[in-house]
């Protein structure tokens, strides 16, 4: 399939045939999914009917490569296929009328049309399926209309040179189609074909289908990782770009974890495979860019209504350029036929058509290359119009990896407080629980019990029951709203909070037993991805529910503004009433911000190739790199501008050529190479984004 006329014409078609529902054709994976009542429709009138309308279906392998949705087949050469053969079958029949004409002139109108009729019959045939099937009005109707009305006013030579012309532009579609599609294809090649597997104290060679979780994989330097997995033995370098999209290798040994396609490089690895073949990185990256791929954006949607009524709309306008002029002045009846199917020729929509998927789907392709997944057009057409960037603070802006820095006891000793405050985080996710508990076992310290495990109160304080009475681990806000903090260490709370710790405060139901801080430190890339945020011409703040003095202190140092002491439902607020102002995105880590990714505009998730940085949001961040949020707004910028110049030149063209044919300048054959020209200019055109680099400057070379 060339493009998202070919799945309308497909879903059309099916949508007719009693019993068959669901209908979702992806023609940039080339996939049909379906539901259907066998008694009803079988599955061979089903293919019947995708065979009448020009397409080959093919079952989904049984065993599929990576696992991934899509089967990867070898891509026959061009000559081998029905487009080529088309081509080859036109042009043998014009070279021997041509040879016909130059031997025997007189024989030339005989020539031609019998070399136009034959090439015409396959064309005529895919127009007649497509109006029966639900689709009058297609590319072949109106070639199928244009070329026997040139037969019919004795222009046989010009519509065979236009039935040939027409076969080379779709076969020159369906080789820039295959080109967008391989920019996804290639990601299946970065996962090698087989694992050297341990089993029984040897290694041998098994194909990576075969791979479970905890499998012992050995992976030798400059093999590529199998499947996503965690390293049990061995220290090593690892080059994730392919995965990531980032260019400097990163050290990884025992306890770390590694992505399918990554690239060992100078140490022996051991590596307990921690997802299978199904379901690793690279294959749902894969799967997620294809789902994508089916999302259109509101410019795609608003076109293909557009062009349903504006192919009909030019099959009326060339009937009036062929019947007002001669009958309302007196103008040459066969002149103006002839520029009537001209004009049904350049009316062909293709070229605006696919117009934006073309630039969508190379944008998306290119985004999937650098670690920048996003959850179709709809999502990336928005990043493109981005006014504002709120990031949450811990995880997105800090590397989310908090340590505890003072523990300050009000009674008994800090060790007491600390324990207690390990006691009642246990089990919570929150990075800030995560550090306490770590800050006590480091210490050798024993974690008393908890019964009936912990509450939280969002936003505030999360509250246990220990064998001492109830203990809480809140916000110092939490602890002023019921006065259990002395007045004489409020001045301490404050002096820790404009250091840029936070401060959380241990306590019973009826006073505080002590402080404790902690300190997360921004990324490292922070400072330069806001930067290049705001040389986009993006305004950026952070929403987090520190405290003020703490948030002021973190935003001073990134360059940013800062709402702080916000609860959940407060960020909510603060999003629709940064929306007010223009789209907006949040940046969070997908599993604490989830109620504002879904609020905000578009939703992205920091992540790391995490299942929640896959899952959650319109678009994930696998680099987890504040860097990448700019590099998503330049590549959407320059996605955006690629559908604006693949619309000015579809619609140019055919308005230049359009006014040379009511001139009676253009001919049949130029008429045609109006859209199939246009076509395949379009495409190669949205190709370019499979360059994209993005730039981290004020001048980004975005691709426009």
């Amino acid at each position: 399939m060339d493009c998202g006329a070919c799945a309308l014409k497909i879903e059309n078609a099916l949508k007719r045939l009693p019993g068959v529902t669901d209908i979702n054709v992806n023609y940039g994976a080339e996939t049909l999914a379906l539901k259907h009542d066998a008694d009803r429709s079988s599955r061979q009138a089903i293919e019947d009917k995708i065979r009448s309308l020009g397409y080959t279906p093919r079952s989904l392998a049984t065993e599929q490569v990576n696992s991934t949705h899509s089967t990867e087949r070898a891509d026959r050469p061009w000559w081998q296929t029905r487009k080529g053969q088309l081509v080859l079958v036109s042009a043998v029949l014009l070279a021997a009328a041509a040879t016909v004409a130059w031997v025997a002139p007189d024989l030339s109108f005989y020539a031609y049309l019998s070399a136009a009729v034959i090439g015409l019959v396959p064309i005529a045939r895919r127009a007649v399926m497509g109006a029966m099937s639900g689709t009058p009005f297609s590319i072949e109707t109106l070639m199928s209309v244009a070329a026997a009305g040139a037969v019919a006013i004795g222009a046989t030579e010009e519509a065979a040179v236009v039935i040939f012309l027409f076969a080379v532009g779709e076969l020159l579609e369906n080789v820039a189609a295959g080109r967008a599609r391989a920019g996804i294809k290639a990601l299946i090649g970065l996962v090698p074909r087989t694992a050297k597997i341990e089993q029984d104290g040897e290694v041998r060679e098994v194909p990576v289908e075969q791979l479970h979780v905890d499998d012992i994989v050995v992976v030798r330097p400059g093999d590529r990782i199998p499947s996503d997995g965690k390293i049990i033995e061995g220290t090593s370098e690892l080059d994730e770009a392919p995965v990531t999209g980032e260019s400097v290798p990163v050290l990884k040994t025992i306890e770390a974890m590694v992505y399918a396609g990554s690239i060992n490089g100078n140490g022996l690895l051991r590596i307990s495979i921690t997802k299978t073949a199904a379901d690793n990185t690279i294959a749902r990256i894969i799967h997620l860019v294809e789902q994508a791929q089916t999302s259109k954006a509101p410019t795609a949607r608003f076109i293909d209504q557009f062009a349903a009524y504006y192919t009909p709309a030019s099959m009326v306008a060339a009937a009036l350029i062929i019947i007002i002029p001669p009958l309302l002045f007196g103008a040459d009846w066969e002149t103006w036929i002839y520029r009537g199917l001209a004009t049904l020729l350049i009316a062909c929509p293709c070229a605006l058509v696919i117009s934006t998927p073309a630039a969508i789907a190379s944008g998306l392709a290119a985004g999937a290359r650098r670690g920048l997944l996003i959850k179709g057009g709809a999502a990336l057409e928005t990043l493109g119009k981005i006014k504002t960037v709120a990031f949450d603070k811990t995880g997105t802006l800090t590397v989310g990896n908090p340590q505890v820095t003072d523990v300050i006891a009000i009674e008994g000793d800090g060790n007491e407080v600390l324990a207690k405050a390990a006691a009642v985080e246990q089990g919570s996710s929150h990075p800030l629980g995560f550090a306490i508990i770590a800050a006590t076992k480091m210490r050798g310290l024993t974690i008393p019990e908890a019964f009936g495990g912990a509450s939280a109160v969002p936003g505030k304080a999360v509250v246990a029951r220990l064998r001492d009475g109830l203990i809480s681990v809140g916000s110092p806000r939490h602890a002023a709203e019921f006065n259990l903090l002395p007045p004489s260490f409020e001045s301490v709370v404050q002096r820790l909070e404009a250091e840029g710790k936070t401060v959380v405060i241990v306590a019973t139901n009826e006073r505080a037993l002590g402080l404790i801080a902690l300190r997360d430190e921004p990324r490292p890339d922070a400072v330069a991805g806001i930067r290049w945020l705001k040389a986009l011409g993006v305004d950026t703040i952070m929403l987090t529910g520190d405290n003020r003095r703490t948030g002021q202190a973190i935003a001073n140092a990134l360059g940013l503004d800062v709402r702080a002491e916000l609860l959940p439902d407060a960020k909510l607020q603060a999003i629709a009433e940064l929306k007010t102002a223009g789209p907006v995105a949040m940046v969070g880590d997908g599993i604490n911000d989830a109620p504002a990714l879904a609020a905000s505009s578009v939703g992205i998730a920091m992540g790391g190739g995490t299942d929640v940085a896959l899952e959650t949001a319109d678009a994930a961040l696998l680099s987890n790199r504040v860097t990448g949020v700019a590099e998503l707004v330049s590549l959407a910028r320059a996605t955006l501008s690629n559908i604006w110049q693949n619309i000015a030149l579809a619609l140019g063209l055919k308005a230049v050529f359009l006014v040379t044919t009511l001139l009676g300048v253009s001919s049949l054959w130029m008429a045609i190479l109006a859209d199939t020209g246009a076509t395949v200019l379009v495409t190669a055109n949205a190709l370019r984004l499979l360059r994209f680099r993005p730039a981290a400057t004020a001048s980004s070379q975005e691709i426009a």
